[in-house]
């Protein structure tokens, strides 16, 4: 019988970890992002493959630069916000890194649309 390889989430960094744990701590609609970020989390635990892949070509080159991506998806949250993320994988664990989360319209700016 095959086993699976556990799946982990993280943040890209320490700094953007603590924004998530501050909107947990916040006004309404920042914990209602907080719940909907929490949701995605344990979606993409389920199923990497959950969101939806983004086109290369789309690619913020910061992305490229800064983190090395090989792979780009976005996972559509509560109230038009996107939570983008990269799937990094090896013998033993898949380890989905979330990089930003966006209002849609900031989305739109970043990814050029």
């Amino acid at each position: 019988m095959k086993k699976e390889k556990p799946v982990l989430v993280t943040f890209r960094d320490k700094k953007l970890e603590e924004e998530y744990e501050q909107l947990k701590k916040s006004k309404y609609h920042d914990w209602q992002l907080y719940t909907s970020i929490e949701r995605a989390i344990s979606e993409i635990k389920k199923n990497p493959l959950k969101g939806i892949k983004i086109q290369k070509k789309l690619w913020p080159k910061e992305y490229i630069k800064k983190y090395g991506i090989t792979n780009l998806w976005k996972y559509n949250l509560r109230g038009s916000w996107r939570l983008i993320y990269t799937i990094k994988e090896d013998e033993a664990i898949i380890l989905n890194i979330i990089l930003d989360w966006f209002s849609h319209k900031e989305y739109e700016k970043k990814f050029k649309y």
